[in-house]
């Protein structure tokens, strides 16, 4: 998976390289998604979420440009694949779900696992989390037509935040940049993530 789909596509970073090459990703999908989840394509993780195809994911890491210690927002926890990454990058990582069930498995992975340094909160992923803001980066793994003010706001001066902007079957991967009052904004390449959707799954 790494050699294929990470290094002759161009991840370039030997951090995020190693963290790929470290976690098992096929820990954190359905037992019945296992037998393909080292194929480079986005799997189904149940209440219509994906986990997104190694490549994405590797992309969206590496753009972030972590050297560890960064504290990192990230909006829409999923599977809990890409917060293990950023953790074993070294991040402290606060990440947010909207759906109860994704984020107690999620929860009870993380333990089983050994990631400490992983906080999980349910809840509306575009208020993100002002309590603990602001954040040196951000990465949103739902796509969005417009930046949410409220994270532009919780992003640090100097900060970087990568997402999916666009409509719900097309969008284009987004690095925006934080100088002052201003977003500095690069389009790395096109992508399909499932919408961003406000509030919370009610618990059954």
């Amino acid at each position: 998976m790494v050699e294929k789909q990470l290094v002759e596509r161009g991840i370039t970073d030997d951090r995020v390289l190693g963290a790929f090459r470290k976690i098992e990703r096929h820990c954190f999908v359905p037992s019945v998604v296992a037998p393909g989840v080292y194929s480079d394509h986005p799997l189904p993780i149940g209440e219509g979420q994906t986990i997104s195809q190694p490549y994405m994911a590797a992309l969206m890491t590496q753009s972030l440009e972590l050297r560890g210690g960064e504290k990192v927002l990230e909006i829409g926890t999923g599977s809990g694949f890409q917060s293990a990454v950023l953790a074993e990058l070294g991040s402290r990582v606060y990440s947010i779900e909207r759906i109860y069930g994704l984020l107690e498995r999620a929860k009870t992975l993380f333990a089983r696992l050994g990631y400490a340094d992983i906080h999980l909160k349910a809840g509306d992923g575009s208020l993100g989390w002002p309590q603990e803001a602001p954040f040196s980066r951000i990465i949103v793994t739902a796509a969005v037509e417009a930046l949410p003010a409220a994270l532009t706001e919780q992003l640090a001066e100097g900060g970087i935040m990568v997402v999916p902007l666009g409509g719900n079957f097309s969008q284009v991967l987004t690095l925006f940049r934080k100088k002052g009052s201003v977003l500095e904004s690069e389009a790395i390449c096109p992508c399909v993530f499932v919408p961003l959707i406000s509030g919370t799954q009610e618990a059954c």
